[in-house]
């Protein structure tokens, strides 16, 4: 039997021009164009945003730090040359885990980019994607002004502002 659910997609996001983009977070889509509109609408409605990325899961090489102590953890198999973005793990809220992008490498495997991104960062968890696969926004002013700005004047409350309401309150509705 075919699975129901639609493939995954690992989402970056990066909240100004001059800060890194993040992993924030996964949503399921058909495809990359469906994916960025889920994405926009989950983690852009009123935080704000320069640009989205998406990429899907399963591209994705991941390395704990247990791992890193196991030198045949990054031994992947090797290819062409190509270009990975690679993200260390920074912080974790609840069931979320964000990694900032360390930078772009020219590797041969993702093991291989991860090794060089070690040479400029430490972190505890390490993910890299072939470039190739990551589908984002374009960062034109027009692009950005369509994508992000109906979000900034959105009202954001906590959820605290909403109060609670006790079974006393419900009867005597």
């Amino acid at each position: 039997m075919w699975g129901t659910e639609w493939p995954r997609w690992e989402v970056i996001k990066q909240d100004t021009e001059k800060s890194p983009p993040q992993m924030v977070g996964s949503v399921h889509a058909t495809d990359p164009e469906h994916a960025l509109l889920v994405a926009r609408h989950v983690f852009v409605r009123r935080p704000s945003a320069y640009a989205l990325f998406v990429a899907p899961a399963e591209a994705f090489f991941h390395v704990t730090q247990e791992g890193l102590r196991d030198p045949k953890a990054l031994e992947v198999p090797e290819g062409e040359e190509e270009a990975y973005w690679v993200f260390a793990k920074r912080s974790h809220r609840r069931s979320m885990v964000y990694g900032d992008l360390v930078g772009r490498f020219l590797a041969r495997s993702p093991g291989e980019a991860v090794k060089e991104a070690l040479l400029q960062t430490q972190g505890v968890a390490f993910w890299a994607v072939p470039e190739r696969v990551v589908v984002g926004t374009e960062p034109k002013a027009e692009v950005v002004e369509s994508w992000f700005a109906p979000a900034k004047d959105k009202t954001y409350r906590l959820q605290s502002y909403y109060g609670l309401i006790t079974a006393k309150e419900v009867e005597d509705a």
